[in-house]
């Protein structure tokens, strides 16, 4: 595959990147030495960079120590899981916004990788193909959405859970809606102008069917809600 690193798609790329770092602190957490040096060193990026390694332990003590706002992992590390990292993160820095590169391609570790609740999953082999683009998924977290690419979601959700609880109650129609759309990294006031509804009213589905499927936050509901089946992960 050739990158285009002139064209214009990839400046327009470059710019967007540029104003989501503005506003982020950044840990990096790679096995791949040479990828993680680059990724630190890119020049939007570099600058947000609060600390970046190569193995679990390490990776949880640089975000205990600086509190960043987006953790970027790969699954491969050179010591420890990405996967567990997010765990762990997840427990301990609920905030923190988790984005993760799988390097293998199987149900397995996209369920886990679902099961983990990262803001953000993309196979490492899709970078720059248009089928789970970082540029992509860094805006829809800049948007507070949750990036989950149509392979993502079809693997995530293709066998059922048999150790998830039972639902406390079904969501409605109105509410599978808004719930599929979110899983798609949709914003409130996109959703609110896709089904002809207010952003409040969008809001107020987004809380009914939180609370129903016991979700802390939008990843948790758009998860949640693949795992149990209940929303078209093609849609």
């Amino acid at each position: 595959m050739e990158l285009r690193l002139e064209s214009r798609t990839m400046h327009q790329a470059l710019d967007a990147v540029s104003e989501f770092f503005e506003q982020e602190q950044v840990v990096a957490c790679m096995g791949d030495r040479f990828a993680l040096c680059c990724l630190c060193m890119t020049e939007p990026i570099r600058r947000s960079v609060v600390g970046a390694a190569t193995t679990e332990d390490e990776g949880f003590e640089l975000v205990q120590r600086h509190r960043p706002s987006v953790l970027i992992c790969s699954s491969d590390l050179e010591s420890g899981y990405g996967i567990d990292l997010l765990r762990r993160v997840k427990r301990e820095w609920p905030s923190c916004k988790l984005m993760i590169l799988l390097v293998r391609e199987t149900q397995a570790v996209v369920q886990e990788a679902l099961g983990a609740f990262a803001d953000a999953v993309i196979f490492k082999s899709s970078l720059g193909t248009g089928q789970g683009d970082f540029v992509q998924a860094l805006a829809t977290l800049a948007d507070g959405g949750v990036y989950l690419p149509e392979q993502i979601r079809k693997l995530g959700s293709e066998t059922p859970r048999p150790d998830l609880p039972p639902l406390i109650e079904q969501l409605s129609e109105r509410e599978l809606e808004v719930t599929a759309a979110v899983a798609r990294g949709l914003t409130n006031k996109t959703i609110a102008a896709s089904l002809g509804l207010s952003v409040e009213t969008v809001k107020t589905h987004v809380v009914n069917a939180m609370g129903k499927l016991g979700a802390r936050d939008r990843t948790q509901l758009a998860v949640l809600a693949l795992l149990y089946g209940l929303i078209d992960p093609m849609g």
